[in-house]
């Protein structure tokens, strides 16, 4: 049996999640779904944000559907995150970015530089280590490759080697998996990068960078489709993998009814496809799709519908779609 981990995690997750987690029943009753509680509000509970039975709860999962986590800026408590990444070794962040008249594929390092976890912090001074590797830098880069084959055979390696080392060495690392591989590739400076995208977004078919570059970018590059509130991202290793909306917990809003579930019916819409479903990805985009075309919006798109009637809709669209069409 197919085991799903569901993870709500913190703020709008509580929200989201449900939304998406519904859509998979819809199209999945036999999978079975455990949910899985880590977090802040877990922390504030119990004062351990995530565990090792939770990490070995996740690891029983086909793949995980993932919320979002709250991460305060204290110095004892341990980005649940990071932890995940790490401890299920998932190196490839996957964040789509799709409209009519481009398709990127952003492709993010996602266990090293500067969220390596590797800090120290006093009174008068604080260090984080950037950390790149060779072996991390070959299998992003492999990832990023086996992709644009699949797509358009365009790779876009981003980077700041023009400041830093270790930058330099990422590059060269990627352009030499470029070359053997037989894949057309082009290099760019992050910042210049982040405007081109904009600009000339077509241009783009799959881009690969460092870890906290390819944060920025991806959020950035959610502007040209309506925001974080629509941006999916998966988190792909070798044996496991695990899907979430790219925006955070949005604490100032949790609660309130107003959060966009695009984003989170878009990772399950991503993890489907993983799991072999491409069919069922491609009824929750149509079922998103119909739902906005009929004008009804969320606030951050510029309507008026709030999370519970967005994602009713959406799964009685879901609902009434049919399978073999």
């Amino acid at each position: 049996m197919t085991r799903i981990a569901v993870v709500e995690g913190d703020g709008i997750g509580h929200e989201v999640i449900p939304v998406a987690q519904k859509a998979l029943f819809l199209l999945h009753p036999e999978y079975e779904y455990f949910p899985v509680e880590v977090g802040y509000g877990r922390w504030e509970e119990t004062g351990c944000p995530c565990g090792d039975t939770d990490i070995a709860a996740l690891k029983t999962a086909d793949a995980i559907l993932f919320g979002a986590i709250t991460t305060p800026p204290m110095k004892d408590y341990q980005s649940v995150v990071l932890r995940i990444r790490k401890a299920l070794d998932l190196y490839a962040n996957l964040r789509p970015v799709k409209a009519n008249g481009f398709d990127i594929m952003i492709v993010r390092e996602n266990t090293e530089g500067l969220y390596s976890g590797v800090e120290e912090r006093g009174p008068d001074r604080a260090t984080t280590l950037r950390v790149v590797t060779r072996n991390g830098t070959e299998r992003i880069a492999r990832e990023a490759i086996r992709l644009a084959e699949k797509r358009q055979g365009r790779l876009t390696i981003g980077h700041k080697a023009n400041v830093l080392k270790s930058d330099v060495f990422f590059r060269d690392i990627c352009i030499e998996e470029a070359k053997k591989a037989g894949v057309s590739y082009n290099e760019k400076f992050i910042d210049a990068l982040s405007l081109d995208v904009l600009q000339h977004p077509q241009a783009y078919d799959v881009i690969v960078t460092t870890n906290i570059f390819g944060d920025i970018l991806s959020d950035v590059a959610s502007y040209l489709v309506g925001g974080l509130g629509l941006v999916p991202s998966a988190n792909i290793g070798d044996r496991y993998a695990l899907f979430e909306p790219v925006h955070g917990s949005a604490p100032d809003i949790a609660g309130k009814d107003v959060a966009n579930p695009i984003a989170a019916l878009r990772s399950a819409a991503m993890l489907l496809t993983y799991l072999g479903d491409s069919r069922g990805a491609e009824r929750i985009e149509s079922a998103i799709g119909g739902v906005l075309a009929s004008g009804t919006r969320t606030r951050d798109l510029g309507g008026s519908t709030g999370t519970r009637e967005f994602g009713a809709a959406v799964l009685t669209a879901l609902e009434k779609s049919e399978p073999g069409h």
